[in-house]
C-alpha cells in the first residue's frame, strides 16, 4: 500500500511516496485481545480442535494446513502426542469488531505438566477440553485445578461428538458436577469435523476477560518460554503485563541484570512474524543476539534500561525432578560437547536439570533430573536428533534423603554417593499421593498392583454408576519404571493415572550393586526396598546375560548387596573345539589339548575388559 506525505525542504514543496507493510500493524486495544490455553487429558483432541480455529480464523491457508498443524517436531507426529506447549496468534471478526486470540496448545502427559503450568501462567481463561467417549480422566481434574489456582476463566468442552461411542450427557453430567457449571455452559464440538468450533470462538471472546495491565507504566514482560536458533541466538517468548515493547527498545533481563538491544519484535503465528510494537496484554518474541544460555531463564522479567519496572514478575515454581539419571557421551571426549548441547536443550525445556558427575565405568558425565520416565526417553531422542548426541543413561533413581549418625541430612541422587553403612541412621525416600480414575471392573486388578507396589488405600468414590477414583499413597521408586504400562495393561487402556509428591517416608533401603567378573558396574547400581532386593536382582542378572555379547571368556554376573552376593547368571566363554583333530587315541592328548586352552582363558579374564551395551542399559528400566 502506498501513502503520500508533503513536506517542506528550502522552500520548496515535495510529495514522498512510501510504502508501508500493513501485516506489521496490529491491534492496540486491550480490550479486543483474549489470551487462553487448552488444556486436557491426553489424546482428548487439543491439538485437533486447534487445527480447526486455525483453518475458521484463516490463520493458516489450505495449502499450509494439515493434521496436528502445532506439532511441528518430528518426535511429536511419531508418537502422536504434543510434547511442546506451542503458542499462536490468530484473527477472529465477531460482530463486526475484531479480535486478537492469542492461544497455547498444551501437553496432555503428566510428564509434561511444567510446560502446562508456564502455558496457564500466561492466559486469561482455558478451554478444558474433555472426550465424549472416555469422560473425566486424571490428568482432567489434575490441569483443572492448576487452572483455578490462577485464577483462569474456565470454558468447559465436550470433544468428539460425531462418535458412535460418545456418551453427550452422562458426560456433561460429570462436567457439570466437576466444575459446578449450568448443563448449557458446556460446549459441544467435534475437533475432526468442526461442528460447534464457530461457537467455541464466540465463548472464548465472551467470557475469557481481556489482559489487565497499564500500557503507560514501565515495561514488564514475562518469558514464559525460549529456543535456540544457531542463526540469530536465543528467542525468548513473553508475555507483556505492563508497558509495552518496540523494535530498537535497549532492555534488561531482570534477575541475570544483562542489557540487549531488541533487534527484532513480533507475534508468533506459523512462523516469527515481526512486528513494530507488542502493546500491554499481548504473547510476543524478541530476538536480542543472546549468545549463552545461561543469560536467559524463563520465569525472568524483561524491562526497558531507561525506565525499569520495580520489581520483577513473580516467576514459576522451581521444577522439582521426578527421578535422577545419570547421561554420558559415548565417546568420553565429547564431555564439553554434551555440557553445550544440555544447556541449549535447557532453553527449549526448562523442565531438565542437570549436574555434572563423574563414573568409574563411564567418564565424566552429568546427573540428570526428570519428570518421570517418558521424559527421560524424549530428552534421550531429541539429543541425538537435535545435537546429534549419542548417550549412555544409567538406572534412573528417585532423590532420597539419608540422616547420618553425625546429625547430617544428604541428599543422595545416585547409589554411589550413599554413605558408608556404618554412618547411617535412617533412610526416607520421596512419597506420592496417586489418582486413579478407572471402571469399576477393573478395581480388583488395579488394587493388587497398587498393593504390590506398597501403596495405601487412602480413599476411593464412585464419579458415576461404573466409573471409580481411587487415591493411594506410594513411594516413588516404585512407579518410576512400570507403574504406568501396567496399568495400561491391566485396565485395557481406560484407567488413567496422576500423582503429587507429599513428602519424605522412613524405608528400609539397601544398595543393589551388579559385579561384572567381580568389578562392580557403578551405572547399574541402585537403591531398592530391602523386600524386593533378591527377585529385582535375579532378574538384572537374567536379562543382563541375555544382552552382554559373549566373549573368549566366561564373564560371571553377580548381584550383591554389601560382600552378600544374592544372584549370579554367566555367560559362557566363545570356544573353540581345539579336540577336533585328535580321532581316537589315548586320552591324554585331548586332555592336554583342553587344559592348554583352559589355561589360556584364564589369561584372558585377567586382561579382559566386558563391554555393557547401551541396550542392556535401557533394559534394566524395561525388566518385565
Amino acid at each position: 500500500m502506498t501513502k503520500v506525505q508533503k513536506i517542506s525542504l528550502f522552500g520548496v514543496s515535495l510529495q514522498l511516496y512510501f510504502r508501508y507493510r500493513p501485516e506489521r500493524v496490529i491491534f492496540l486495544n486491550m480490550n479486543n485481545t483474549r489470551n487462553f490455553c487448552i488444556i486436557a487429558h491426553i489424546d482428548h483432541g487439543k491439538s485437533t480442535l486447534a487445527d480447526r480455529m486455525l483453518e475458521i480464523t484463516d490463520t493458516l491457508s489450505s495449502r499450509e494446513m494439515e493434521a496436528q498443524v502445532l506439532d511441528s517436531m518430528d518426535l511429536e507426529r511419531e508418537k502422536g502426542i504434543t510434547i511442546k506447549s506451542h503458542a499462536i496468534q490468530m484473527e477472529y471478526s465477531y460482530k463486526g469488531e475484531k479480535f486478537v486470540l492469542n492461544l497455547i496448545d498444551t501437553p496432555g502427559h503428566v510428564d509434561f505438566s511444567y510446560e502446562v503450568s508456564r502455558a496457564i501462567a500466561s492466559c486469561e481463561g482455558a478451554l478444558l477440553v474433555v472426550d465424549a467417549t472416555q469422560g473425566i480422566q486424571a490428568q482432567t481434574i489434575s490441569n483443572l485445578y492448576l487452572a483455578i489456582e490462577h485464577d483462569l476463566e474456565i470454558i468447559p468442552v465436550l470433544n468428539k461428538i460425531d462418535m458412535d461411542a460418545a456418551m453427550v450427557d452422562v458426560v456433561t453430567d460429570q462436567v457439570v458436577n466437576l466444575l459446578g457449571c449450568k448443563p448449557e455452559e458446556v460446549l459441544l464440538a467435534s475437533g475432526k469435523t468442526g461442528e460447534g468450533v464457530r461457537g467455541i470462538l464466540d465463548a472464548i471472546v465472551e467470557r475469557v476477560p481481556a489482559p489487565k495491565g497499564d500500557p503507560q507504566a514501565p515495561l514488564q514482560a514475562l518469558i514464559f518460554d525460549s529456543v535456540f536458533n544457531s542463526f540469530r541466538g536465543i528467542i525468548a517468548y513473553f508475555k507483556v503485563r505492563n508497558g509495552s515493547i518496540r523494535t530498537g527498545d535497549k532492555v534488561k533481563f531482570f534477575n541475570t541484570g544483562k542489557e540487549y538491544e531488541a533487534d527484532e519484535v513480533g507475534v508468533l503465528k506459523m512462523k516469527l512474524c515481526p512486528r513494530d510494537e507488542i502493546p500491554c496484554g499481548s504473547v510476543g518474541y524478541i530476538i536480542s543476539g543472546i549468545k549463552t544460555a545461561a543469560e536467559v531463564k524463563v520465569g525472568d522479567t524483561i524491562t526497558h534500561v531507561d525506565n525499569p519496572c520495580s520489581e520483577a514478575i513473580a516467576g514459576f515454581e522451581e521444577v522439582k525432578p521426578m527421578l535422577f539419571a545419570g547421561m554420558y557421551p559415548v565417546e568420553t571426549d565429547q564431555y564439553e560437547e554434551l555440557r553445550s548441547s544440555l544447556e541449549k536443550f535447557q532453553l527449549n525445556d526448562a523442565s531438565l536439570v542437570f549436574e555434572p558427575e563423574s563414573s568409574l565405568a563411564l567418564g565424566f558425565g552429568f546427573r540428570c533430573g526428570f519428570l518421570g520416565l517418558l521424559h527421560l526417553e524424549i530428552v534421550q531422542e531429541r539429543l541425538f536428533r537435535e545435537f546429534g548426541m549419542d548417550v549412555i543413561t544409567t538406572v534412573p533413581n528417585v532423590s532420597y534423603k539419608v540422616y547420618t549418625t553425625q546429625g547430617e541430612v544428604v541428599d543422595v541422587h545416585n547409589p554411589s554417593g550413599l554413605p558408608a553403612p556404618t554412618l547411617i541412621d535412617r533412610i526416607e525416600e520421596p512419597y506420592i499421593r496417586a489418582q486413579v480414575i478407572s471402571k469399576s471392573e477393573f478395581y480388583g486388578p488395579i488394587m493388587k498392583l497398587c498393593l504390590d507396589k506398597r501403596g495405601v488405600l487412602v480413599n476411593q468414590h464412585y464419579i458415576t454408576a461404573d466409573r471409580l477414583e481411587l487415591t493411594y499413597e506410594m513411594p516413588l521408586s516404585e512407579i518410576v519404571f512400570d507403574f504406568y504400562d501396567k496399568l495400561k495393561s491391566i485396565s485395557k487402556g481406560y484407567a488413567s493415572f496422576d500423582y503429587h509428591l507429599i513428602g519424605f517416608r522412613p524405608a528400609r533401603l539397601v544398595k543393589l550393586d551388579i559385579l561384572l567378573n567381580g568389578e562392580p558396574a557403578d551405572a547399574l547400581s541402585s537403591l531398592i526396598h530391602a523386600d524386593h532386593a533378591y527377585d529385582f536382582g535375579r532378574r538384572i542378572c537374567e536379562k543382563l546375560k541375555e544382552l552382554i555379547p559373549r566373549q573368549q571368556f566366561d564373564i560371571a554376573i553377580q548381584a550383591a548387596i554389601g560382600a552378600k552376593i544374592i544372584a549370579r547368571e554367566t555367560v559362557k566363554a566363545v570356544r573353540k573345539d581345539v579336540t577336533a583333530k585328535c580321532y581316537g587315541g589315548d586320552i591324554t592328548r585331548k586332555r592336554k589339548l583342553l587344559e592348554k586352552q583352559k589355561q589360556g582363558k584364564k589369561r584372558m579374564r585377567q586382561i579382559g575388559t566386558v563391554e555393557v551395551p547401551q541396550s542392556a542399559f535401557m533394559a534394566v528400566l524395561k525388566l518385565d
